[in-house]
């Protein structure tokens, strides 16, 4: 009953948001979706904020607002730009949240002005939105858990069976970093490496390559480096080659541009596709989905991974 309850609280929300156009939306007649990313720093926010923008004026159907922070770790910018959206009246949210708690209130905030929110790219933490009447909140976007172990697979069998391995984390509270640690660790297990250390560098570059620098020093035995993003393989790549090991073995995950240079070069072994443009384009169409009354607001819609090596390339 209670679940039922939850799912008539959304389909009123979408019936009052068929009889209402938003300020925001008036201008030029357009639905307007108020997309909230995480660094645009990041050469996937950056390259799926471009994708995004092309389907959206291909498409034609919508009007983006595409706003994002300005590091790994700047959650208050992230709540800002729910609260803008908010007192704006957008008529839907895409949110890619950057600590899976944080943006929890804001997420109900949202609901509570009438605003729907489809959850992507990083899930938000499914106790936290049970306590808030949320359970089983949509979610659009990856198996980030498979992805990770994909990339982990592909370097347990280079370096073999004892092969000795960092794994360089993501954000401790986001829900996509948990899920990369757990499939590197699933990796590390069944490929029977040896994990050495298995550190934070927030998703950044520069962290990365300082951290990655002092357990070289630390570990001179180390034979592969996992890194839970793309950029911390950037960081992780150079401190590397500044400590001449280049027989050191990297993996990582988002695919962007800079990592396929290395890939191609032999300086990193493979990285995973998740497709972040489609991310978008799936998400948006999922919410007008439920605005429409065409689906519960419930569940996963699972988007695809792809691991990526120099066959992919060539």
């Amino acid at each position: 009953m209670k679940k039922m309850n939850r799912i008539l609280g959304f389909v009123l929300v979408a019936v009052l948001l068929l009889g209402v156009i938003s300020p925001v939306a008036a201008q030029d007649d357009k639905p307007v979706v108020g997309v909230v990313l995480k660094s645009l720093a990041n050469e996937f926010f950056k390259t799926l904020q471009e994708g995004a923008e092309a389907w959206a004026k291909e498409d034609g159907r919508y009007t983006l607002d595409i706003k994002g922070m300005n590091s790994e770790t700047d959650i208050d910018t992230q709540l800002s730009i729910m609260d803008t959206f908010i007192s704006q009246g957008v008529d839907m949210i895409i949110l890619a949240p950057a600590d899976s708690s944080a943006l929890v209130p804001s997420v109900v905030k949202a609901q509570a002005a009438g605003i729907p929110v489809v959850n992507f790219d990083v899930r938000l933490d499914a106790e936290q939105l049970k306590a808030n009447g949320l359970e089983d909140f949509l979610f659009v976007g990856p198996d980030n858990e498979e992805g990770a172990y994909l990339a982990g697979m592909a370097l347990a069998e280079k370096i073999g069976e004892g092969g000795k391995v960092f794994i360089i984390e993501g954000n401790p509270g986001a829900d996509n970093a948990i899920a990369r640690k757990a499939g590197f660790d699933k990796a590390v297990a069944e490929g029977k490496l040896e994990l050495l250390e298995s550190s934070t560098a927030h998703w950044e570059t520069e962290e990365a390559n300082a951290l990655v620098a002092n357990l070289l020093t630390k570990y001179p035995e180390v034979q592969g480096i996992m890194c839970a993003n793309d950029s911390m393989v950037l960081g992780a790549q150079k401190a590397v080659e500044a400590a001449g090991r280049d027989d050191i073995q990297i993996v990582g995950f988002d695919n962007i541009a800079a990592v396929q240079d290395l890939i191609k070069q032999g300086k990193a072994l493979a990285t995973v596709d998740q497709f972040g443009a489609d991310m978008v384009k799936m998400a948006i169409e999922v919410g007008q989905k439920i605005i429409d009354g065409e689906i519960e607001p419930l569940g996963w819609e699972k988007t695809p991974v792809k691991l990526i090596t120099i066959e992919d390339l060539e």
